[in-house]
């Protein structure tokens, strides 16, 4: 069974930065149905300029996230213009006046709506790509009791160094067009999202990738323009807050809020299934597997891919049936 979309007006948010945001909403999709314990809960927050549509993959009959078996929430990140985001924000907090929000922010969010709205008691995993697997990691130490299982996929407990240096220069890309003025924009700044969307390309696929032509051969593009293009039609349809704010939300990622990150992962008792790409640019295996090293329990299983970091996206079909894999061998456990 599948639900529409539903919201859950949570009031207002009391923000890691101790800004008091009014009137947060929060929008969410379910599959299945919650059994009468209140315990057969799937996770799945979404990922960078995502919305709960681009996470729907990971769920259906016969797949990991069976909604026969269990009982699947996508929520949507705030800042992705379905939850509270600056485009969809009133004055005082409207546009570039949004606050900072942190991925403990909206874990806290996610947790009072299964908690307040929905009643839940336990959740079995949480499952993301990229900043969902960053809310995975928050997941399991922000509530650690609630948590069962987690399996960040292509994301960290900590957004890296060199992570950050690159997020850096999206934003300066997207901020150059001299129509963003200063986030106070009349109509879209398409150019600052084009440049934003061209330097993304160069990133979220890897050189083997685009090396053995694998935007032609598998994803149908007749050249390499004609595939940049495209890439543009999916950020010209974001708002330049919205992606900004997400993007500050991922680079101020840490599940230690700037302090011990090997004491805060040595605290997650949930089993982990830790599934980076073997060719992903920024969240790379190395990173991986220093958090792996560090986690009570946990595995790592590198995605064997060329994709980069789009393997964890479900675009490929060999990918979403190896993650797919993975997480049934972890449910099972």
């Amino acid at each position: 069974m599948t639900r529409d979309t539903d919201l859950f007006a949570a009031g207002e948010l009391v923000l890691q930065s101790g800004v008091r945001l009014p009137d947060v909403r929060l929008v969410y999709k379910t599959y299945g149905t919650l059994n009468p314990a209140r315990d057969n809960v799937i996770v799945a927050p979404t990922h960078y300029a995502g919305q709960h549509t681009d996470t729907a993959w990971l769920v259906g009959e016969d797949l990991a996230l069976d909604p026969r078996r269990y009982f699947v929430v996508i929520p949507n990140l705030l800042g992705n213009g379905l939850s509270s985001s600056p485009s969809n924000t009133p004055a005082p907090f409207d546009g570039p006046r949004f606050p900072r929000i942190t991925l403990a922010d909206n874990v806290r969010l996610q947790h009072r709506l299964l908690t307040e709205a929905l009643g839940v008691t336990r959740v079995q995993l949480v499952v993301g790509f990229s900043m969902g697997a960053q809310q995975a990691y928050h997941w399991g130490a922000l509530f650690p009791e609630f948590v069962a299982r987690i399996a960040p996929v292509c994301g960290s407990a900590r957004t890296a160094r060199h992570n950050f240096v690159f997020l850096e220069g999206l934003k300066a890309a997207l901020t150059a067009d001299g129509g963003f003025a200063g986030g106070d924009y009349a109509t879209p700044p398409v150019t600052g999202l084009k440049a934003f969307a061209r330097v993304y390309a160069g990133w979220m696929f890897s050189q083997a990738f685009y090396r053995e032509k694998l935007d032609q051969l598998q994803m149908g593009a007749p050249d390499l323009e004609t595939f940049l293009t495209f890439l543009e039609g999916f950020f010209l349809a974001r708002d330049a807050n919205d992606l900004l704010t997400m993007l500050d939300s991922w680079q101020t990622a840490d599940i230690s809020a700037g302090g011990d990150l090997a004491a805060a992962l040595g605290a997650i008792p949930a089993r982990a299934r830790v599934m980076p790409c073997e060719t992903d640019l920024y969240f790379p295996v190395a990173d991986s597997a220093a958090e792996v090293a560090l986690l009570p329990d946990a595995e790592l299983r590198p995605i064997p891919s060329l994709w980069g970091h789009m393997a964890a996206s479900g675009l490929n079909p060999v990918d979403a049936a190896f993650i797919h894999a993975q997480l049934k061998d972890l449910l099972a456990r």
